[in-house]
């Protein structure tokens, strides 16, 4: 059990292959699909109890759950305790470098009159958006327009905490 634990390990970090999945079904005696399921679902268990920085007691609580021997669990306890760090090291290497927002400026320019017309009033905003990698994005748009984004923003969040999304995130994790 500890060597499927330590063979999950080097998966994660090498990348997955057919010939790994066949040499250890010729050694446990069962069919290579069997064997490539039972070391994703290990890699699947240790990656997100990294990723979420369970601690060691939640870790055995939580696969105790699984009806595991003791002998089994204390294995797995092992390796993750042993490799939890070395995991998160690579999940934060492979993590997408999406940019983050860290500050906002905006200023309301109205227009209030020109040669061809005098009584017009044209409002726009403009947005300085400053983000993680250090890079300015300067957007400008019309007051109706920057309420619709907000709306929609607003309608994504409340969608974010519905039962649905949560359920169709978990499925694509």
């Amino acid at each position: 059990a500890s060597d499927f634990a330590r063979t999950s390990v080097d998966l994660i970090q090498k990348g997955a292959s057919q010939n790994v999945y066949q040499s250890a079904a010729k050694k446990l005696q069962v069919p290579a699909d069997t064997v490539q399921k039972a070391l994703e679902g290990v890699m699947h268990l240790l990656v997100e109890c990294a990723k979420l920085s369970i601690s060691e007691m939640d870790f055995h609580d939580s696969i105790m759950t699984l009806g595991f021997s003791e002998a089994l669990i204390a294995a797995l306890q092992q390796v993750y305790v042993e490799h939890r760090e070395q995991l998160r090291t690579w999940l934060s290497q492979m993590a997408m470098g999406v940019p983050a927002y860290r500050d906002m400026e905006w200023r309301l320019d109205v227009q209030v009159a020109s040669r061809a017309m005098r009584n017009q009033v044209e409002p726009s905003v403009l947005l300085k958006l400053l983000t993680s990698d250090d890079k300015t994005h300067i957007m400008q748009t019309d007051p109706s327009t920057l309420l619709h984004l907000a709306s929609t923003l607003e309608d994504a969040l409340k969608e974010i905490k519905t039962s649905h999304f949560r359920r169709a995130a978990r499925i694509l994790k």
